[in-house]
C-alpha cells in the first residue's frame, strides 16, 4: 500500500510540472492562463505561441505521461493503473507548483495510455481527428477520445473494479476540468437559437 500511496505521489507531483506556464515564463510571456480559454494547455498555448511550441508542449507532457506509466507499471498491480493515471492527471489540472490552475489533462491520459494500451491510443487519436471534423470542436473530440482511452485502460486491467472505479474518476475529472468550455458551448446554443425562436 506504501509503495501505491509513493507512486500515486510522484504521479501528482510530476503532473504538477505544467510545461505550458514554465516555457511562458522562461520566454518572458504573459502567463498562458491569463488569455483566451485561461488553460495552461497544449491548445492556449498554440492559440498564443503557434503550433511550434505548442507541439514541443505537447510533446513534453506525452513523453511525462510516458515516464510515469513506466514507473507505475513497474511498481503497480494492473488494477491500480488507473488511478496513477488518475493522480497524473490532478496533478497537471490543479498544480502545486502553480497555484492548483492548470491543464485539462488529454495530453497526458493520452501518454499515459500510450504505453499500457497502444492500440486505443491510436484509435482515440483517429476519433479525435474523425470528431474534430464533425464538430469542429476541440473539447467535443477530446471526449471522444478520452471515452476511448478509459476503455483502453479498463481493458489492460481485464475490467477489474479498482481499475474501473480509477478510469470513470479520471473521465468525470477531465469531463470536471472542462465545465467552462461545456457551459459556454450550450451559452452559445442557446444565443443563437434565441432569434429563430
Amino acid at each position: 500500500m506504501l509503495r501505491a500511496i509513493l507512486v500515486f505521489l510522484f504521479a501528482y507531483l510530476a503532473g504538477s510540472i505544467n510545461f505550458a506556464i514554465i516555457f511562458f515564463k522562461l520566454t518572458n510571456r504573459e502567463d498562458p492562463r491569463l488569455s483566451f480559454s485561461g488553460n495552461a494547455g497544449t491548445t492556449n498555448v498554440y492559440r498564443q505561441a503557434g503550433m511550434g511550441w505548442a507541439a514541443v508542449v505537447f510533446l513534453l507532457d506525452i513523453g511525462r505521461a510516458l515516464a510515469v506509466a513506466i514507473i507505475a507499471c513497474y511498481y503497480l498491480k494492473i488494477s491500480m493503473l488507473p488511478w496513477a493515471a488518475f493522480f497524473l492527471i490532478l496533478g497537471n489540472s490543479f498544480p502545486c507548483f502553480h497555484g492548483f490552475r492548470g491543464g485539462k489533462g488529454v495530453a497526458n491520459y493520452l501518454g499515459y495510455t500510450l504505453l499500457i494500451a497502444p492500440w486505443a491510443a491510436l484509435f482515440s487519436a483517429l476519433a479525435w481527428l474523425v470528431a474534430y471534423g464533425i464538430f469542429r470542436t476541440t473539447f467535443i473530440a477530446s471526449f471522444f477520445m478520452v471515452f476511448i482511452l478509459a476503455l483502453g485502460q479498463a481493458w489492460y486491467a481485464n475490467w477489474q473494479i479498482g481499475a474501473l472505479t480509477g478510469v470513470i474518476a479520471t473521465f468525470v475529472l477531465i469531463v470536471f476540468n472542462h465545465r467552462n468550455n461545456i457551459r459556454n458551448y450550450l451559452f452559445a446554443g442557446e444565443s443563437q437559437r434565441k432569434p429563430q425562436e
